[in-house]
């Protein structure tokens, strides 16, 4: 069709290169026809309200005619849902770096070694990459909201029982339960963003629960060092009670549902629906009243077969794992041991971590889709998806050089510690932040209908990879030296998340 179109649109092409460019004209021509006809098939009292609404017909997607439609809630609203979500999903990586900085205090109360001590941590980052695949089928059929509410309920159980617990079993059983519960909003938060926000909002609003979910690795251990330094670590797990029994108010109060059976445009409404309220804050039951099968629970595996889902999973994954994970947990390893710094000092460490992210998310987000915008304005139709890829090679280069700055600065400081190690950390969380939401953006522009697998799907990977980087990255850096190590970690990220990135810039307009 895209082929036809530009064939149409223009006299025959003089180069493949000049070709490769009709095509993408004619499919963002496609799109805009697409969007007139939907636009056209609305009644008019429909195309009053949205103008009423929305002051403009140009919206994509086109909402019903539904004050509980999502996309027609004021702005304030969906911020604040936004920024509810977002928080939860940061609670959900919080849960699993809160003990990073107490490592060496875990291994002295509990009297094993410090690595031992680190796959607390490991085993939530396994669980929150699983348990996905259990709450996406039951959060598409009963709806966002009360799977929030039951996962803050029992997480903050189970964060009481880490408190209370004196053996490691009991503390990594006790873990492994608020993980498994804390999860859902850390997948289907991309789902929620997609249900509230028109496409031309997506990135920055994306980019807003992208950097929660990555800024809960370094904000966990900076705020709770100072805790296991002063009270004690077990007040560590005490204070994540407390947060999420003040979430669960104040959710129950403002969180609304996004979760809406959308009538499709082609449906004359002359009536506009009733009880917008009861339905969004008070109605617990089954939305969507499709069949569950067994199949809904791995439903997001299967995009692994979707080049479009797959290559940017994979590498985004591999930027978080070296970018993310491989920093924030040899952090906490290598600083007492080599700089004698305690459980206060370690966790200052990531203020660097933080700041990158922050920065690095003006470019992921805000400046990505003013990069898509800028380049409608251009040619006067909508750039196709793969444009935004573009800005994802300043991530790419940004992590490289940041791990390498991190791991060879290491390597050089000797006993004395110095601040250069933090520059690296902060070069690759910026680096970090700019693949993750450029990533997770396109793979769900692609897949829109898909935003809660799609979401699921990534965590699962980035999440896998997460879970098996702290069991090698010590013997690695014993083996070939933080040098050596710096060496692999530029091969993987060139051989996984460049390369695969150019090829799908270059073909995928046909894939999806």
């Amino acid at each position: 069709m895209e082929k036809e179109l530009a064939q149409g649109s223009a006299s025959p092409p003089a180069s493949d290169l000049v070709k490769s460019a009709h095509d993408i004209e004619g499919g963002a021509a496609h799109h805009e026809s697409f969007q007139n006809e939907e636009i056209n098939n609305l009644s008019e009292e429909h195309r009053q309200y949205l103008l009423h609404r929305h002051g403009t017909l140009n919206l994509d997607p086109i909402p019903d005619m539904d004050d509980a439609d999502p996309y027609n809630w004021p702005s304030w609203k969906k911020g604040v849902n936004l920024a509810l979500v977002a928080f939860h999903a940061m609670m959900g990586t919080f849960t699993a770096a809160c003990i990073m900085a107490a490592f060496e205090n875990i291994h002295l109360d509990l009297g094993v070694s410090l690595q031992r001590a680190s796959y607390l941590t490991s085993l939530v980052i396994a669980i929150l990459g699983g348990a996905p695949l259990f709450w996406r089928p039951l959060a598409n059929r009963f709806g966002r909201r009360p799977i929030f509410l039951i996962s803050l309920i029992c997480a903050l159980v189970a964060e009481i029982g880490c408190a209370n617990s004196y053996s490691y079993a009991t503390m990594g059983l006790c873990r492994a339960i608020a993980a498994w519960f804390i999860c859902p909003p850390a997948a289907i938060g991309s789902a929620v963003v997609a249900e509230m926000f028109f496409k031309k909002d997506r990135a920055r609003c994306m980019g807003y629960w992208t950097l929660m979910v990555t800024l809960g690795v370094p904000s966990a251990p900076f705020l709770m060092g100072f805790v296991a330094q002063r009270v004690g670590y077990r007040w560590i797990y005490y204070i994540m009670a407390v947060v999420h029994a003040i979430q669960l108010i104040v959710y129950f109060a403002f969180g609304a549902e996004t979760l809406y059976m959308r009538k499709g445009t082609g449906v004359v409404q002359t009536q506009q629906p009733t009880g917008a309220i009861k339905r969004e804050y008070f109605k617990f039951g089954r939305i969507d009243s499709t069949p569950l099968t067994w199949f809904d629970f791995v439903e997001p595996l299967t995009l692994a077969a979707k080049p479009c889902v797959m290559i940017p999973a994979a590498a985004y994954a591999m930027i978080f794992l070296w970018g993310s994970i491989m920093v924030t947990v040899e952090i906490p390893q290598l600083y007492p041991v080599m700089f004698g710094l305690d459980t206060q000092e370690v966790g200052l460490q990531f203020i660097a971590v933080i700041l990158g992210s922050v920065l690095g998310e003006q470019v992921g987000g805000l400046i990505s889709d003013r990069w898509m915008a800028m380049s409608e304005r251009k040619h006067g139709v909508a750039p196709p998806r793969e444009h935004r890829l573009w800005l994802a090679y300043i991530g790419h280069a940004l992590t490289i050089c940041g791990v390498v700055v991190f791991a060879i600065q290491i390597k050089n400081a000797g006993a004395h510690w110095n601040v250069t190690p933090a520059v690296g950390a902060a070069i690759a969380a910026a680096g970090n932040q700019i693949v993750t939401t450029i990533n997770v953006t396109y793979a769900v522009d692609c897949y829109r209908p898909q935003a809660a697998s799609v979401g699921v799907f990534i965590t699962f990977v980035r999440q896998v990879w997460g879970f098996i980087g702290p069991f090698w990255f010590p013997q690695m850096f014993d083996t070939v030296g933080f040098a050596g190590g710096a060496g692999v970690a530029i091969a993987l990220m060139v051989g996984v998340s460049v390369i695969p990135t150019i090829i799908l810039q270059w073909k995928g307009k046909n894939w999806h």
